[in-house]
């Protein structure tokens, strides 16, 4: 599930933090980056969670309007999203269940919250639609729960609020794991039952390997990337600059140098967008023309042993 987007994310965001609390222990800062990278995968289950917490109070809220027709001699309330049958696989599947047997936190202690979320899908067009519907099909079911995420789950500041309070390495993270929720429910099979393979934390070793190699060689070579930095715009004053900056470009150096498998374009195009995100309006251009000028440097140079396109 770690991919390499989020380890960027995660390696500006460490390094940016390395360098403002003068705390330059790199075995430490190794430590809480691998540990960051986990939450995001804890980040993972949890939303996973909160499809099962809204699924069991959905049961809770059938037995009691079945109850209640039963005494009232009404007809019975339709049953078709309590026994929606992706719903019920992901309460049964066992990756999912080993995880939150491990947690201290539930989604009971916000059940208020899983009350309300219920209650909106209840009353949405969406939920209207699936239920009207005649078909009956378990790719229904499952779409029916991608769409409820989609609109209720993934742009929500109450449930960004709640997250926050559980673990401050959340705050960037939603965004990015919301897709690999929706990439999870719609791998989901029925024939895999309760052994449906949820996403591993990381596709292989490489990727894991990528992280601390990229992190410990943007920190551990930092003054000779700044020199490069230098030696491509001699006039440039680093005063002037937006510290993210720099930090986004020396890391990009970093995979410049030490990824030859990664196509420069790719580095570029990557940090730039991070550049728009975690630094100045004009950082996104400016990084932009920089970055391609320093890995027409290194290539001259012969410091970088990649392609370079010549436009």
């Amino acid at each position: 599930m770690i991919n390499r987007e989020l380890i960027r994310i995660k390696i500006v965001q460490l390094t940016y933090a390395y360098y403002q609390n003068g705390n330059h222990n790199m075995d430490n800062a190794e430590k809480e980056l691998l540990f960051s990278l986990s939450k995001a995968y804890d980040l993972y289950n949890c939303l996973l969670s909160l499809i099962v917490a809204v699924s069991k109070e959905a049961h809770l809220r059938y037995d009691v309007e079945a109850a209640r027709a039963r005494r009232e001699r009404k007809m019975q309330p339709s049953a078709k999203f309590v026994n929606n049958r992706f719903a019920m696989q992901l309460e049964e599947n066992k990756q999912l269940l080993e995880y939150i047997d491990t947690q201290k936190q539930t989604w009971e202690d916000n059940i208020e919250f899983v009350r309300e979320l219920l209650s909106q899908m209840e009353q949405s067009q969406i939920y209207t639609d699936y239920m009207a519907a005649e078909g009956d099909s378990y790719e229904d079911d499952r779409e029916v729960w991608r769409k409820l995420y989609k609109t209720f789950i993934m742009e929500n500041e109450t449930l960004d609020s709640l997250l926050e309070e559980r673990s401050l390495y959340w705050n960037d993270d939603k965004e990015i794991v919301d897709t690999f929720v929706l990439k999870t429910i719609k791998r989901f099979e029925p024939e895999a039952g309760a052994k449906q393979e949820l996403l591993p934390e990381y596709k292989d070793l490489e990727d894991k390997d990528f992280a601390v190699k990229l992190f410990r060689s943007t920190i551990l070579n930092a003054d000779q990337y700044q020199r490069y930095m230098s030696e491509t715009s001699r006039n440039w004053d680093f005063s002037r600059l937006a510290y993210m900056d720099v930090v986004i470009m020396q890391i990009a150096i970093a995979e410049m140098l030490n990824f030859p498998n990664i196509p420069v374009n790719v580095t570029i195009n990557e940090y730039v967008e991070l550049a728009k995100i975690y630094s100045t309006p004009k950082s996104g251009a400016y990084i932009n023309g920089m970055l391609d000028s320093i890995a027409r440097y290194l290539a001259d140079t012969g410091k970088m042993m990649k392609v370079m396109n010549r436009n």
